[in-house]
């Protein structure tokens, strides 16, 4: 009989947690999510993470941005060796890059061609820029306005980007296809099934 793994969750935005949701294994419990304060306020807490995994796994998702490579982003964030009970999960540049990877998914949502959506999604430099220009070019209005930057806005996203994209993780996106045009999602799913949690026991 399989053993549930305790997990504490913390993600630098909606739809780093909409994707993370999605191929977490069931043997994973979820107990506590925080998905408030960005990139920021994960780079500050994970030391505490780091730490507080000692007696509960914790699993920290973010984006790679400008960072050359995961490992220069965890060796950034920590000053203390990375305890096994913490998985810091890192997406390649933007959990947007995920999304994409599903690319027929990802075209019938829009109502675009599959061609349009890049297949090396890893190799784009902003992968929420390329997204969101793609939404534009989608025949479907009202989907236009939640993702697309509003006429004159200062804000880089549409006013329902995030639900919208949540959305469309939840009911459409196929993680057993994006895996296969993303080697960063694929070494996630890999890492979430294999991993077993090591108990410090109290002295």
């Amino acid at each position: 009989m399989s053993v549930s793994i305790p997990i504490i969750l913390a993600f630098e935005d909606a739809l780093t947690e909409a994707l993370i949701l999605r191929v977490l294994p069931v043997e994973y419990a979820t107990k506590t999510i925080y998905r408030s304060g960005g990139y920021g306020y994960l780079k500050k807490s994970v030391s505490g993470f780091n730490n507080a995994a000692k007696g509960v796994p914790f699993l920290v998702g973010t984006d790679l941005d400008k960072y050359e490579c995961p490992l220069a982003l965890i060796n950034d964030w920590l000053a203390q060796p990375k305890h096994h009970n913490l998985l810091i999960r890192v997406a390649v540049r933007e959990a947007e890059a995920w999304t994409l990877a599903d690319r027929d998914s990802f075209a019938s949502f829009l109502g675009i061609n599959v061609e349009r959506v890049p297949a090396d999604v890893e190799s784009l430099p902003n992968p929420k820029e390329t997204l969101i220009q793609l939404a534009r070019e989608s025949r479907k209005r009202q989907l236009r306005e939640d993702i697309c930057p509003r006429p004159k806005s200062t804000s880089k996203i549409g006013p329902n980007y995030n639900p919208r994209l949540c959305s469309f993780v939840a009911e459409s996106w196929n993680p057993a296809v994006a895996r296969l045009n993303s080697p960063s999602l694929h070494r996630t799913m890999n890492r979430l099934s294999d991993f077993r949690p090591r108990w410090v026991v109290p002295a």
